[in-house]
């Protein structure tokens, strides 16, 4: 079982394009996965930190003025200039305003940590933003909604970053305990198998949130096709970015797990509080999204590379 979850682990990536085909070509597994994608993110989040471990989270506290600021310029600062820019153009209410405005304001995707090792790069940097930015989220999005009532009731986000929060920390505190319990020591075909699983986690989770994106394709895919252009776009065009501006200015084992981040992040979040993104046009966005993001580990790989040691 070691062997074949390492196996799974050296090949994840692929793992995640048979997802994201899966969530496609079989909406009634889609369909039936729906329900319980909180349940299986927290799942993955508890992985994760089984991962990670209370050691090296605690060790990465060195980096969190670093990652404070990188918090900061992700969720407030783009935003705000997204949507000032919205407003210069007249698009301040659109569909495409309202979804890449949430983007920019939500924090890092649960499964960014997992995305970093699949990159054969170490997760810390990229779980110590998904904690930081989920726990500033009550905070950095207020300006963003003050600034933009298009976007819904404000008090309803609190609330659904709040109950994400907690989440969030039963899940890693849970994880934390087990692995100081009963996995003190995690190397070799042990933690190649956790990263198998974890694959195995991210795979299927996309299968569930594609669930929509199936039935738009059929009944409007010029609509599909150009939600799909402008979030492959913005999705790599932020890692892009914040890789080639990072780098001078990280550290190195940083400047790739921060990259990921900076396209990939929790819009589904808003999903369940704001009736804003209840409307058709959101919900092909959603789906759409999935694709870059679970395509990071294949066409991001030629720009991120390895690194010169084993995560």
């Amino acid at each position: 079982m070691l062997v074949a979850l390492g196996f799974v682990a050296k090949h994840g990536r692929w793992a995640l394009v048979l997802g994201l085909l899966g969530g496609l070509v079989l909406p009634e597994l889609a369909q039936a996965l729906k329900p319980w994608l909180a349940e299986l993110v927290l799942l993955l989040l508890f992985l994760t930190g089984l991962r990670v471990g209370h050691r090296d989270a605690l060790l990465g506290l060195k980096g969190v003025r670093r990652t404070l600021a990188v918090v900061l310029s992700y969720q407030l600062v783009l935003p705000l200039l997204a949507l000032a820019g919205f407003w210069l153009f007249g698009l301040a209410g659109s569909p495409y305003a309202i979804a890449f405005t949430l983007m920019l304001a939500a924090p890092s995707v649960t499964g960014s940590p997992n995305i970093s090792i699949l990159l054969g790069h170490a997760p810390e940097p990229a779980f110590r933003l998904l904690i930081l930015g989920t726990a500033l989220l009550p905070l950095t999005v207020i300006p963003v909604f003050w600034f933009s009532p298009e976007l819904g009731d404000l008090n309803a986000a609190l609330l659904a970053s709040g109950k994400l929060l907690l989440s969030i920390w039963a899940a890693i505190g849970l994880a934390f305990l087990t692995r100081h319990i009963a996995l003190s020591e995690l190397e070799g075909e042990r933690r190649a198998a956790l990263d198998g699983v974890m694959s195995i986690a991210l795979a299927v989770i996309v299968i569930g949130l594609m669930s929509a994106l199936g039935p738009a394709i059929k009944a409007t895919p010029l609509e599909v096709g150009k939600w799909l252009a402008l979030v492959l776009l913005v999705n790599f065009g932020l890692q892009a970015s914040a890789y080639l501006l990072l780098g001078p200015n990280m550290a190195e084992e940083e400047v790739v797990p921060f990259s990921i981040v900076a396209g990939n992040r929790n819009v589904a979040l808003f999903f369940v509080a704001l009736p804003v993104t209840q409307s058709p046009e959101f919900l092909i966005f959603l789906g759409c999204y999935q694709i870059p993001m679970y395509l990071t580990v294949i066409l991001m790989r030629p720009l991120f590379g390895r690194p010169s040691t084993e995560c």
